[in-house]
Order: structure tokens, then C-alpha cells, then sequence
């Protein structure tokens, strides 16, 4: 008989979660902001934000992921 955990154990070989989906939300933050930012230069694209709208968020988005990544070490399940 195959082990339940297969495919699971081998993508979280050396994780604490045991084959489990962590709730972290830094774990989904990082696809989150890069959602952000090219809706923000679409919407740009689009004329709905301004061009000095878009200069001033998609860095700050990017300070956000840089930030979560920094706070990922500190994560208990990683």
C-alpha cells in the first residue's frame, strides 16, 4: 500500500508540518502583493490610477514581500 503522505512528505522534506498546509500568513503574502502590483500597473495601463499613483505603490508593495520574507525566518512552521 502507498503512503498517504507520498507527494507531501517529499515537497516538505525538512518541514515541521508533517505533509500539513501551513496558515502562516506570511506564506501567502508574497503571491498576494505581486497580485497587487500588476493589478496596480494595469490599472495604471488603464488610466484609473496615475502615474504618480502607480511611482508611489508598487514600491511600497515590494517593501512589503522584502519584509515578509525577512519575517519567514522567524516562522515556527518553516
Amino acid at each position: 500500500m502507498e503512503n498517504v503522505q507520498g507527494d507531501m512528505g517529499k515537497h516538505c522534506e525538512g518541514c515541521n508540518c508533517g505533509g500539513k498546509k501551513c496558515n502562516c500568513p506570511h506564506h501567502k503574502a508574497v503571491p498576494v502583493c505581486i497580485i497587487l502590483i500588476a493589478l496596480t500597473f494595469l490599472l495604471g495601463t488603464w488610466g484609473v490610477l496615475g502615474e504618480s499613483a502607480v511611482a508611489v505603490i508598487w514600491p511600497v508593495l515590494l517593501l512589503i514581500i522584502g519584509g515578509t520574507k525577512l519575517m519567514a525566518s522567524k516562522c515556527s512552521c518553516c
